[in-house]
């Protein structure tokens, strides 16, 4: 079993990203690329990501499945530079991630054995879709976090918008059909503590993909050029 990656800084802020919600998590290796999907401890969302086989200028696999802390493997990815090279290869019970440059440097991870059982992506239909600048849908996220902990998406005809309103403040984003592609009628309520971790995924992507229907899940994808990242967020229902 052999990886190479020859631009591994899409791999390190994926799972820069990833790490963010989850900590530990099984990495496939599929005939068809490098996939994830994990639930957050809380059970309240869930982060999907796929790389594929393309990706890599090596890919020999057996459909391994590796169980990695990420904050470990994060900190090792930080190590190459943009101009590096990485190669993965499976020893026993670790990981040999060796990186390429003007200098060889070899690290090893350890292979853990991840409690949490393997989640399917769950079948959702939604009412709204709404498709965006990723860079505009953060800013509008960043404002609610201001003045709340949870914010309403509300799609209508013709507009998109993002509103956060605690005790005493407020903070609304609205969006014509001019910044944004708004497709159905929908709202909802979603936890900001969340979502603020969702957007450094625009990092990734200039673009993100915002599926909601009222009080439902919401589903975030942002899709990269050669790789993809998402996520599913139970919704904040207020109870009467």
């Amino acid at each position: 079993m052999i990886l190479k990656i020859d631009r591994p800084k899409i791999l390190s802020d994926a799972i820069g990203v990833i790490s963010e919600v989850v900590s530990e998590v099984r990495i496939k290796l599929l005939e068809d690329g490098m996939s994830i999907v994990a639930v957050d401890p809380a059970n309240v969302a869930l982060v999907i990501f796929k790389l594929p086989r393309e990706s890599f200028s090596q890919y020999e696999v057996g459909n391994e499945v590796w169980g990695v802390n990420l904050d470990d493997l994060k900190r090792i990815l930080k190590r190459a530079s943009t101009s590096s090279s990485v190669v993965f290869e499976q020893e026993d019970n670790q990981l040999k991630i060796s990186i390429f440059d003007k200098v060889k440097r070899v690290f090893t991870l350890a292979l853990i054995e991840v409690e949490s059982e393997d989640k399917d992506v769950p079948e959702l239909t939604f009412a709204s879709k709404v498709e965006m600048d990723s860079s505009h849908f953060t800013q509008a996220i960043e404002d609610s976090k201001i003045v709340a902990d949870s914010c309403s998406l509300i799609a209508g005809e013709g507009f998109f918008m993002v509103e956060g309103s605690g005790s005493l403040n407020s903070a609304r984003t609205e969006f014509s059909g001019d910044e944004a592609q708004i497709t159905g009628l929908a709202k909802s309520k979603y936890s900001l503590e969340y979502l603020m971790k969702f957007v450094k995924a625009a990092k990734i992507s200039s673009k993100v993909v915002v599926n909601f229907s009222d009080d439902y899940p919401l589903r975030l994808d942002f899709p990269g050029e050669k790789m993809g990242i998402g996520f599913v967020l139970a919704p904040r229902v207020e109870n009467d």
